[in-house]
Order: structure tokens, then sequence, then C-alpha cells
């Protein structure tokens, strides 16, 4: 019976004696996504002086989710990525946006 395992960073391995053998042959280093070309969730976070929870609550999203973005366990994807985007342009404009309350005329 083969045992296998799938690695956090999407790799999937065999367990063979104790050790873990590749099943795929690892993608190149430079294929990795750089730190530099993910948002960086904690500089938009603090221009915007929010704590960690109320930035959550005004992307309705957990905080841990924001934990693991800034502490570089998970990277946003799709839509997360491209509101962050949003966010780093005019953070005013899109907090409204998402703002339960209505906006004066």
């Amino acid at each position: 019976m083969q045992r296998l395992r799938l690695k956090a960073d999407g790799r999937i391995v065999e367990l063979r004696d104790g050790k873990e053998i590749p099943l795929a042959p690892q993608p190149p280093i430079a294929a990795a996504p750089s730190v530099a070309s993910r948002p960086a969730v904690r500089d938009l976070r603090r221009r915007a002086q929010l704590t960690q929870l109320e930035f959550a609550a005004k992307l309705g999203v957990p905080v841990e989710t924001i934990r693991n973005w800034e502490q570089g366990k998970r990277a946003p994807r799709g839509p997360a990525r491209a509101l962050l985007a949003v966010i780093a342009h005019s953070p005013e404009t899109v907090f409204a946006a998402l703002s339960n309350e209505p906006t004066p005329a």
C-alpha cells in the first residue's frame, strides 16, 4: 500500500521508510510567487489605521484570515486579492462601499 501526503505548499510526497519522496519533480524556486508580488496586507491595514479585527470586519472575513495573510501562512487569492489591490489605491471608497451604513447624499 502506498502512503501519500499532501504538503502545505501543494506538493504530494510518498512516505517510504520514514522519508518523504516527491512524486513529481519540484518546481524551480523562481516559479514560486515572491513575497513582493503579494499584496502587503499588513501595510494596507496599517495605512488604514485599523486593527486586524476591524480590518477583518470591514472586509467580511474571519480575523484568522487576516492573521494568516499577514504572517505569510496563506496568500490572498481571487476576489480577495483584487479587493486588496483596490484598497491599495482607494481605501476610503472601498470601505464606504462595503459598509452597511448608507452614505450621506
